[in-house]
């Protein structure tokens, strides 16, 4: 890591690294229309796609008639007077806001393909994240890449083929919201959602030095499925900002009957959480490596970007000790659902011969272990009560995001599946633990490499902790300013 303060570079106004919420105060402001953002937004996607290749499917026109329809509701608000919303509509945050989706999501009109190859029927309705979506304003620009069903912290397949980290076309954004975090890191779109079954949010947000935020389990609806992967995987917010991540996870709490998990609303927005400081707390600093059966050691680089980190929370005031949380062998829970999952979506492709052998044989393995679904269900809340007990004397663990900093293309993709997770597991040791024990975790950039490749922590909490999480990384992005960063700006360094 390089010792040399660096110069920021404040983003340009009207360019494409403004936040959501900048975005949305400026359109109920009448500065800027939805369909000039919505046409940037498509021109950008356009423009980047045989290079960054962040999106398997684009929505045009429909975006567009959206964008316009968008345009005569804000009109509309606007002369009711004072910002209100006109009689008979209520207050819609993200109005003409361009967003984009993981292409695991339905989207009534277009395939789900989650990564996979083959001729997919489009989805008759949308998902109940989707349709929040929609209700709060947003415009769906169109679905990101995403490895076959999610399953690795790259994102490269036969589908649609590589997708590259704008940082360096060079090295990979993560995965499996990999497409989804290009995006938001290019400035494609303001913000995105992806999905976390085993770190998918918070890696490529570490790799691309975004905010990625992992809720608890049951926050956000995964209607119309009752959970997904066996409740692994939550829905979460890649955003440039912490303020921006909790405005779109305002946007998208709620449950319906169907969903496993249910949650009552919570205290506070989290919006709200993100406009104050946190009280002073007592922070853990692990560096322990979860038990995976593979080796797997932390980059120097990322060493210290987490240490460093450490030291920014300490000089805000909080307390920081070393922790480490009683994983054991949490990852006996882990693989039967994970596998379980991918046996599901490997049987509603319309080509299964078209699947990549690795996946053939993790969905083989998915039907081996589900007998066992049962124990793992029965055992996470003993796993939960054993972990919890470090919450009796710290409030947050901070840990590394990931072991190494963004690799290289091709790097973790290898032949075998004993190959491809051996590199994995090398690369990311640290996320899924959390996504056993359902509780929320948020990934916050830490810096960059001296090659300046970013590298992220995170802030891991116990259940329902979102707000206190929410706040704390606000309070550092306050310090760290990380938000004035982006892909392609000239840093100079003081002398």
């Amino acid at each position: 890591m390089s010792d040399a303060p660096e110069v920021l570079v404040e983003p340009e106004r009207d360019g494409p690294f403004d936040g959501v919420a900048v975005l949305a105060a400026r359109l109920a402001r009448g500065e800027v229309s939805s369909r000039e953002l919505v046409e940037a937004a498509l021109d950008r996607i356009e423009a980047t796609q045989s290079t960054l290749n962040a999106f398997r499917r684009v929505r045009t026109q429909e975006a567009l008639a959206e964008a316009v329809a968008a345009d005569a509701e804000l009109a509309a608000t606007a002369a009711h007077g004072r910002g209100r919303p006109a009689a008979g509509r209520r207050h819609r945050p993200l109005l003409g806001v361009p967003i984009a989706i993981k292409d695991d999501t339905d989207i009534a009109g277009l395939p789900t393909a989650f990564g996979a190859v083959g001729e997919f029927p489009p989805a008759v309705r949308d998902s109940e994240m989707v349709r929040r979506l929609k209700a709060a304003g947003a415009v769906i620009v169109g679905k990101t890449n995403t490895p076959e069903f999610g399953q690795w912290p790259f994102t490269e397949g036969r589908a649609f083929g590589v997708t590259r980290n704008p940082w360096d076309l060079d090295h990979s954004p993560g995965g499996s919201s990999g497409g989804a975090a290009a995006a938001v890191a290019a400035g494609l779109v303001p913000g995105a959602i992806g999905s976390d079954g085993a770190g998918s949010v918070r890696i490529p947000a570490a790799w691309t030095h975004l905010v990625g935020i992992k809720p608890q389990r049951g926050r956000i609806s995964n209607a119309p499925v009752r959970e997904q992967f066996n409740g692994l995987t939550v829905y979460g917010p890649l955003t440039r900002t912490v303020a921006d991540g909790a405005l779109l996870l305002d946007a998208l709490v709620g449950s319906l009957p169907i969903d496993r998990d249910q949650l009552p609303t919570p205290l506070e927005p989290f919006l709200t959480a993100a406009g104050h400081p946190p009280p002073r707390l007592r922070i853990g600093l692990s560096l322990h490596r979860p038990y995976s059966g593979m080796p797997a050691s932390l980059d120097p680089a990322v060493r210290a970007a987490v240490e460093r980190m450490a030291e920014v929370l300490a000089r805000l005031g909080h307390d920081v000790v070393p922790v480490e949380p009683p994983y054991g062998l949490l990852g006996t829970i882990f693989l039967p659902r994970s596998m379980d999952g991918i046996r599901d979506w490997a049987g509603r492709v319309p080509d299964p011969s078209q699947l990549d052998p690795r996946t053939v044989a993790n969905a083989r393995t998915g039907r081996l272990l589900r007998p066992f679904l049962p124990l793992t269900r029965a055992a996470e809340p003993l796993a939960r009560l054993n972990i919890s007990r470090i919450f009796r004397r710290i409030d947050v663990v901070l840990a590394p995001t990931t072991a190494t900093p963004p690799p290289r293309i091709g790097e973790l993709n290898r032949d075998t599946n004993w190959a491809t997770d051996q590199a994995i597991v090398a690369a990311c040791p640290f996320a899924w633990p959390w996504n056993v024990l359902g509780w929320p975790a948020v990934n916050v950039p830490a810096g960059r490499t001296a090659a300046g490749l970013p590298v992220g922590a995170q802030l891991m909490g116990p259940a329902g902790s979102e707000a206190l999480l929410i706040s704390l990384a606000a309070q550092v992005e306050d310090r760290e300013r990380w938000h004035l960063h982006h892909p392609g700006e000239r840093t100079t360094h003081a002398a």
